[in-house]
């Protein structure tokens, strides 16, 4: 398999893996993403969490997804280090208040849906 490392994170890179989190996964909605985690493979070479982020066209065109994607990478990269659990992929899935909720915000969403994720599993 083949992973990108992106700040300690590594990125879900195949629609297949994206389906296994949606699938056989939990999901968090908050008001300014949505987190989708799964326990990853049993492949033990790999500790690191996955992440792979998702915004829809509903969001704007290329421009505005584009700029929100690149505020979910950037939380991403603040929470999942602290607050991520080793071997888990999670998928990021933004909104339209994602572009202009203050990022402070963002944070607190993020850390709140990943404790209930991990609420749910463990």
């Amino acid at each position: 398999m083949r992973y990108i490392k992106t700040n300690r994170l590594a990125r879900l890179l195949k629609r297949s893996e994206y389906l296994r989190v949606k699938q056989r996964g939990t999901s968090v909605a908050k008001p300014g993403l949505v987190i989708q985690a799964v326990l990853g493979t049993n492949d033990s070479s790999f500790p690191y969490p996955r992440v792979g982020f998702t915004v829809s066209k509903r969001v704007g065109n290329a421009v505005k997804r584009n700029r929100a994607r690149r505020r979910l990478k950037s939380i991403a990269s603040d929470v999942l280090p602290k607050e991520g659990f080793q071997a888990w992929d999670y998928v990021f899935i933004g909104r339209l208040v994602t572009l202009d909720r203050p990022y402070d915000l963002l944070l607190e969403d993020a850390r709140a849906a990943l404790r209930k994720i991990h609420q749910k599993t463990i």
